[in-house]
């Protein structure tokens, strides 16, 4: 279920993720023990299926540090060092849990030889239903005042974008050491080239390190995509823009 398809509160969607079960749930308790059972199902019974001989606990524990740090950059030996492992074990979840669409790993913009840029990919639990139910945010408001707010609406953005973006389209994120960055570049087959900040803020304002990866891009487009409904600009060629009408945009270009 995506942003664009339910007709309904955008902020439920992202609360509850876009499973049906969860989507259709009578009220929030009741969609919280959904995807809790899911989780558990999927950690004790269906992943056990495809090989992998891990403890499910030990599998958990790693979906919840992913979750805690949704959008950050993945540091192996950090997350293997708090769960007793080694970086190559956690690389190997990783791994895991990508092929199996439970997480997604976008990769750093690596084209621009001239300037010193972050090379570790971006991690984000795919859907920000599970995202809430691994940290145990059954509202709204329990979202909203947890430090993941951010990363978790980063996630369930870039999630539906590019799940609207035409199949070729090459994503990215961009972020260089002296601090320029954009939160998703799309690369279209045409030649064409979007920036797409992120912010979870009625009033969004782009950084000054959004301007600097704007000036080393050289998109063709930029656009910052805010929970909210109306289009305008918020710097030189610069819009900011609900999730949906992005969608229908990215839509356009099929």
């Amino acid at each position: 279920m995506r942003a664009d398809e339910t007709g309904a509160d955008l902020e439920r969607l992202w609360v509850r993720g876009g499973f049906p079960e969860s989507w259709l749930a009578k009220d929030d308790a009741g969609s919280l023990e959904w995807r809790a059972a899911f989780i558990r199902t999927y950690l004790e019974r269906d992943i056990p299926q495809f090989g992998p001989r891990i403890p499910a606990e030990t599998l958990r524990r790693f979906w919840t540090m992913l979750a805690h740090e949704q959008g950050g950059i993945f540091q192996a030996a950090r997350l293997a060092g708090s769960l007793g492992l080694s970086g190559q074990t956690a690389a190997r979840y990783l791994d895991l849990m990508t092929d199996l669409f439970l997480v997604r790993r976008l990769a750093p913009w690596a084209q621009n030889a001239g300037k010193r840029l972050v090379r570790s990919p971006k991690v984000y639990v795919r859907d920000s239903g599970l995202t809430h139910a691994l940290l145990q945010l059954p509202t709204l408001d329990a979202v909203l005042g947890h430090p993941v707010a951010g990363g978790s609406w980063e996630g369930f953005v870039i999630e539906n974008l590019l799940a609207a973006a035409p199949p070729d389209t090459f994503a990215h994120f961009y972020r260089t050491a002296a601090g320029a960055e954009v939160d998703l570049v799309l690369d279209f087959l045409d030649g064409t080239r979007w920036a797409v900040e992120i912010k979870r803020s009625a009033a969004p304002v782009v950084s000054r390190g959004f301007h600097s990866a704007v000036a080393d891009l050289q998109p063709h487009a930029c656009w910052v995509v805010y929970p909210g409904h109306e289009r305008f600009p918020v710097a030189k060629s610069v819009e900011a823009v609900g999730l949906p009408a992005l969608m229908q945009e990215l839509r356009a270009k099929t």
